[in-house]
Order: structure tokens, then sequence, then C-alpha cells
């Protein structure tokens, strides 16, 4: 389904407010219909007692006959009318109930369509992996090797803790057994029978099978103590398909709490790696047989297999769509222009193409029309460049042209010359209609540019962008980008990297900051604030890198890592006595996008027999807003499930008022730059004043923050601020520190 889920929940809440406003409205006009009916009913029995009297005071005169029929007329006009209202509700009542049955069957369905759509970063998760699946002929004869390789980028993308692949051999059950880390003899032995016991039995093999385990380390992995927290996810081959080389089934072992939708996912990569495994072996074995038959059959079966492998390593290599290069090609291409050119002291040159505004082909002509354009492209380029020249197809519309031996100014005639042949070659659509493509290109120049192969791909791509930036339909080289916007890039690049390491080894570390009650000085809340830890015991604010965690997409990991850390921590403190405090935790923006980060936090309360009461979550104000629709179904996921929300930096936006509208929130916390300057200006301390007391009479309890001193802290107490968090109050900790409220009285 083409729908994203934001798509879907705008579409739900549309039908779902007009639904109600039908209901609605026709529950007003029921009422008002039973009003008037009433109405009626009481003022037609007024004239009737009227009539009985005048008819009872006129004896024998002689409009006697008239009133007593029209004592009867009115008599049966009662009972029509009693017969209407009664149809008439019955009527009402059926289509208000047919009504609420649809509204809830619509939202229930839209609800269930829209948690059953794959996550795009799952995808792009998934993807990852299975680019890396090439059966090529060396991975076919190694497939043992090959197998660790893939597992290596597997791990990467979702950590896990051990690999099993089981065959039936020579009438024994055979396993290979991956570890993902550096475990000493006594662990692997407890490994071994724990997991293999579940691997057995999820297969239904017997248990007392004579069995021959062959073990490989892959060194990257994070090793555990803890073998009942592993949960073993296993996918045996189908049972309609034939035995691969012997192959039973793949299991993936992993002490991670996984989302439903990263475990389907994760099935999904096992259902083909089962293929894969089975596939290498059993071509492997085929290679191996054929080497031992006469040598005119050999001849024949090896070319046939040859052949086949030929073509495999060509679709691993090549796009389909086009024809060209791939970006597996192009990197190892690079990779090898990079050492050759540092050998012989020549210059390279790189392009990187990407279409202008190609989204609007796409929906305008149709996704054929868009093809067809991608191959004209691809023709294009051909026709620009030398023998020699590399051009590869790297993304939906991105294009990548390696230039050997060829300096800046080869680089910019060469994108000159691209950009204006396809500038004026006309494309034509399904419906015969004629269009035109423009590109915007970046161009790198080797050694004068860049050194290194991230460099290279760094620093073109900014000058792509550059050119998106200055109108698109144009050139740019790297070398007019400016040293210092170069530099902050590998800066920036590096300390992405750095935040990788530290995320892995769990060096960024929730802080704790008190929050207290301005009514009664005492503690109220800590706030989870991240840290880096450097390995020489350096802490660097989250501040100095928070920027490139949502740049880079760290959010999600670095989210986890502090609520994990955290609730732990929270559970440890709360054996001690630590009951009432409450927990406020940051959230990023990614994690409202249907990420499974809810179930996974009332997992771990579960787990720790936390309440969710005692969890406040946290998010920025203009994260908040960037999504209402999904916000709206996230806090009311999160209220369901017994978790509290706050929204943070309160004031910072443009239109923050609206979103008390729009949204419903338990804490408000103002933005501190209002907060610390309140005894310095009259507008701050109004613009906190006016808040407080909205929040008040809507029933959201308020937070003020960068209180640094206790003239201010009397300030918010004298408004009716009700909680307070800064560095006057306490500085965020490692711990959660003894409070002494002494001190703030």
């Amino acid at each position: 389904m083409s729908a994203s889920a934001s798509q879907l929940e705008e579409v739900r809440l549309r039908i779902i407010n007009r639904l109600a406003a039908l209901l609605q409205n026709q529950t007003r006009t029921t009422i008002f219909s039973q009003n008037l009916s009433r109405l009626v009913m009481i003022t037609q029995q007024e004239i009737m007692q009227d009539l009985k009297k005048v008819l009872a005071m006129s004896g024998d005169s002689p409009v006697t006959p008239i009133l007593q029929e029209i004592l009867k007329e009115n008599e049966g006009l009662n009972q029509c009318m009693h017969l209407l209202i009664r149809e008439r509700n019955q009527q009402w009542h059926k289509s208000g109930n047919d009504l609420q049955s649809l509204l809830n069957e619509f939202n229930t369905l839209l609800t269930q369509l829209n948690s059953t759509l794959i996550e795009k970063d799952l995808l792009e998760r998934q993807s990852r992996i299975l680019e890396q699946i090439i059966l090529s002929h060396e991975n076919v004869t190694q497939w043992k090797e090959f197998v660790k390789s893939i597992l290596t980028d597997f791990h990467e993308i979702f950590p896990f803790n051990f690999f099993y692949i089981a065959f039936a051999e020579d009438k024994k059950l055979s396993l290979n057994l991956y570890f993902l880390g550096e475990y000493d003899e006594d662990t692997k032995k407890h490994a071994r029978v724990l997991l293999t016991n579940q691997l057995i039995a999820s297969l239904d093999l017997p248990m007392d099978a004579p069995m021959e385990v062959e073990e490989f380390t892959i060194a990257r992995g994070k090793t555990i103590n803890r073998f009942n927290d592993v949960r073993l996810i296993t996918v045996a081959v189908p049972e309609h398909t034939p035995k691969l080389a012997g192959l039973l089934g793949v299991a993936y072992a992993s002490s991670s709490m996984l989302s439903a939708q990263e475990e389907s996912v994760i099935r999904s990569i096992l259902a083909i790696m089962v293929m894969l495994v089975g596939s290498s072996k059993a071509l492997s074995r085929t290679l191996s047989e054929r080497q031992n038959q006469p040598g005119s059959d050999r001849g024949r079966s090896s070319k046939a297999l040859s052949r086949t492998l030929s073509e495999l390593e060509y679709y691993s290599t090549h796009d389909a769509l086009t024809g060209l290069y791939n970006r597996r090609h192009f990197n190892a291409m690079l990779d090898y222009e990079i050492g050759r050119s540092r050998r012989h002291q020549h210059e390279f040159s790189v392009l990187l193409i990407d279409l202008d505004d190609f989204k609007d082909i796409n929906d305008t002509y149709g996704h054929l029309s868009g093809d067809n354009a991608l191959r004209g492209i691809a023709e294009t380029l051909r026709s620009q460049l030398r023998k020699g020249d590399l051009a590869c197809r790297i993304g939906g519309d991105e294009f990548v042209v390696l230039l050997p031996e060829t300096g800046r100014a080869g680089a910019e005639k060469v994108a000159s010359n691209i950009g204006t042949a396809i500038r004026s070659k006309p494309f034509e659509a399904e419906n015969g209609k004629n269009f035109h493509l423009t590109v915007s290109i970046g161009s790198v120049t080797y050694p004068h540019d860049s050194e290194n192969f991230t460099d290279i791909l760094s620093c073109v791509d900014m000058a792509m962008y550059r050119a998106k930036e200055l109108g698109k339909d144009s050139a740019i080289s790297a070398n007019t980008l400016g040293q210092e916007s170069i530099h902050a890039h590998r800066i920036t690049r590096d300390l992405t990297e750095k935040l990788r390491a530290a995320l892995e080894d769990n060096r960024i570390q929730p802080f704790y900051q008190p929050i207290i009650d301005c009514s009664t000085g005492e503690l109220f809340a800590y706030e989870a604030l991240a840290r880096l830890v450097e390995p020489n015991g350096d802490l660097f604010v989250a501040g100095s890198f928070i920027n490139i965690i949502e740049k880079y997409s760290l959010g999600r990991r670095l989210d986890r890592a502090i609520i994990d850390s955290a609730l732990h921590y929270k559970n440890r403190i709360r054996k001690t006595g630590d009951i009432r405090t409450k927990l406020f935790i940051n959230l990023s923006a990614q994690e409202i996008q249907n990420r499974g980060i809810l179930t996974y936090v009332e997992e771990l309360c579960e787990e720790l027999s936390l309440p969710p009461s005692c969890i406040v979550f946290e998010i920025l104000e203009r994260d908040a807003i960037n999504d209402i629709s999904n916000m709206r179904k996230f806090l009311s996921n999160l209220r369901a499930r017994g978790f509290a929300f706050a929204l943070d930096d309160f004031g910072s936006g443009y239109n923050s008022f609206h979103y008390l509208r729009e949204l419903r929130f338990d804490y408000v916390k103002i933005d501190g730059t209002f907060v610390s300057n309140i005894l310095n200006s009259r507008i701050d301390f109004a613009l906190v004043q006016n808040l407080s007391n909205l929040c008040q009479d809507i029933g959201i309890s308020t937070v003020a923050e960068f209180v640094e001193d206790q003239e201010t802290l009397d300030a918010l107490k004298s408004i009716g601020i009700n909680y307070a968090q800064g560095y006057f109050i306490g500085v965020p900790q490692s711990t959660m520190q003894p409070f002494n409220i002494q001190t703030l009285a």
C-alpha cells in the first residue's frame, strides 16, 4: 500500500470527525424534535381538556354535537401522534446506533491497517542487509565465510548475539553456530546446550539425534551473561520446498527487545537467509561434483553452471532498469581508482547527478514514464562519456560518474555537457506528451578537493546540494564550497562516528536533574539528561551533539539507551524507598512515528515492576507540532498505557497556544529563556504569568526551567508555577542524589 501511516491517520481523523459531527447533529435534532413533540402533545391535551369543560357546560346546545365531533377527531389525532412519535424515535435510535457502529468499525479498520504498515526505517534497514547478498563464484565456493560477512552486516543493523544454521547430513544433525562477540569456553558451552535445545524444539527435531557442531566467532558482537533473556527467532525450510543441501532452517538469537514490526522484518530476512545458505551450499557442492565428472560431461555441466553464476554476478553489479553499474560496483571502482591515482600521481574526478523535481514526473505522467526517462538519462550519460569513464545509477534518481585522469576543468566541462544534453532532450510520456528534465550536478577532484573515499563522497554530495540550493539546473564544483564548509562537514562526520561508537559502548548515559514542587519545596521528579562520557572521563552535554544525533537518525538508539539505563536505575533506588518521585525522559521526534517505543517501555516497566505512572515523556514543542496527526495518536496510546506527557521548551514556537488547543498535555515546561529573564523583563514576566494562569484554568501543570537563583524561584512561586528546575535547584548528577530541601526554604 502506498499511503503512509501519517496519511492514513489523517484520513481516519477527518472521516471520524465528520461522522461524529453527523452523529452530534442527529442527536441535537432528535432532542429538539422530542421537545417540540412534547410541547405539541401538552398543548393538544390542554385543548381536549378545555373542549371537555365546554361540553359539560353546553348541555343541549346546538353546538354540542359539533364539539363532540371535534373532541373525537382530537382523540384520534392524539393516538396518531403517539404512533408517529414512537416510530420516529425508533428510527432515530436505529440510525444513531448504525452511525455509531459505522464510526467504530471504520476507526477499528483504519487502526488495524495503520498498524500493518512497515515503517520506512525498517525497510531501509532491511534493504541495507539485502544489498550485501551477491551469489558470486567466490561467495558460493566459500559459502561459510560468505555467511559470516552477511551476519556482520546483519548485526550492524539488527544487533543480535547468536546465529544458528541447522543441516541434516548423513543421518545426523549438523549445526553451524555463530557467536557474535568473544565468549569464554564455559559460556559457549552453556549457550550451546541451552539455545541448541531451543532450536531443535522449534524445528520439531528429535532431541536424541546425533549432532555435530561447528562454531564460528564474529568479534564485532557484544557479549551477554544472561541467556534466559535471549529470544530465538527460527525460520524453517518450507515443507513444499525441496531440502536445500540438507538445510533445515536458520535461527536468530538476541537479548534485544524487538517490536512486532522489527520481528516481522527479521523473519523475512531469515527466510531469505534460508534460500541464500541453501543455494550457496548446493551450488558449492555441485561445483565440486562437476570437477569429478568425465571430461565431456564435466565440460558441458561446468559451462552451464558458469553461465548461471556469470548472470548472477552481472545482476549483482548492474542496475536492472538502466543497465548501468550500481552503487556496489561504483564503490569498488572508486576505492580502486584512489589507490591507482595515488600510486601514479594522477588526478580523477567524480560527478554526482541528481534529477530536479523527478517526483513530479512520476506523479504527473506515471511511474512507467519515469522509468523510461531514467533509461533515457542513462543513454545520454553513455553518449557524453569517453571509453574508460564509468557511469552508475546509485539511487532512485541519482547517478554518479567516475572520470579517470580528469582534472577540475575537464570535470566541469563534462558536467556542463551532461547538463546541456539532458536539458535539451525531450522525453515522451505514456499519453504521448513530451516533457523535459534538468539536473543538479556536484563535482569533486582528487586529490585537490578530497583525498579519501569518505571525503570524496561527502564533498561531491555537498556540492550537488549546493547546486540545488542555488536554483537547480546547474553544476557546482567542490572547490567553490570553501575549506571552512568542507572542514565543518568533516568534523560533523567524525563526530557522528564518534557518537555511534559511544552508543555501542554505552558511553552516552543519563544524568539526573531534580525538579521540585514550588509550593512545598519537596522533590517532585528527576529529568534524565543525556551526557557523553569520553574514555578519559570528560563529559559533554546533550546540546553539543543532539543536532548530529537528529540529522543522522541516531535519536532512536539514544532514546532507548537512556530509557533502558534510567529505568533500571529508577528500579534500584525504588527498592531503597523512593516510590513517588517521577522520572522525566526526553523522546526524539522519530519515536512518535509508530516505532514501538511505548511497547518497549511498557514491557520494561513490567519486567522491573515499575508503575507507568512514574514515567513522564518529554517532546520538544517544535517536534510535537510537526506531525499533529501522529502526535494525537501517540498521546492517546501513551495515556492508555498509563504514562504522562510533557511539552518541552513551550513558548519557543510561533503559535504555541494553538498547540494547547490541538493537543492535550499533562505538563508544560516553559522555555528557559523566558524564565531566566522574568526579574528583568516585564514582558517575560507577563508571558510566564499569563501562561501559568492559562494552564491552571485548563488543568495542565507547569514546570519552569533555567531557575538560577532564589529570587527567580520566589517570583515563580508568586505567580503560581507548579514545579521548578535549574542549576539553583540542583545540577545534573550521575545518580539521584538525596535531596536537601532546607537550602530552598
